[in-house]
């Protein structure tokens, strides 16, 4: 695993139910600052972490996996509303 993973990792385990941040809230929070994509495509092929409370920066939900995202944080408590969270943190 790379420090840039290892990281990542960290920060997503740092998470508690009902928490959302965006990619780029987790970059900054792992200390890589500009690296959204490379978070999405880290947990892209990292099922064990939380992925589901990750949204982009509107709000929006993962593109091909909206529905179980959707599932997964309204059984967190997380309001979603037409493919988007209200708030994030």
């Amino acid at each position: 695993m790379t420090p840039f993973q290892s990281s990542i990792r960290k920060a997503l385990e740092q998470l508690e139910p009902g928490d959302v941040v965006t990619y780029g809230e987790i970059a900054a929070q792992a200390g890589y600052p500009g690296t959204a994509r490379a978070v999405g495509n880290f947990l892209r092929n990292s099922s064990d972490l939380p992925w589901w409370r990750v949204v982009t920066s509107g709000g929006r939900l993962v593109p091909g996996s909206e529905r179980e995202q959707e599932r997964r944080l309204r059984a967190e408590g997380v309001e979603v509303t037409d493919g988007r969270v209200a708030d994030t943190r």
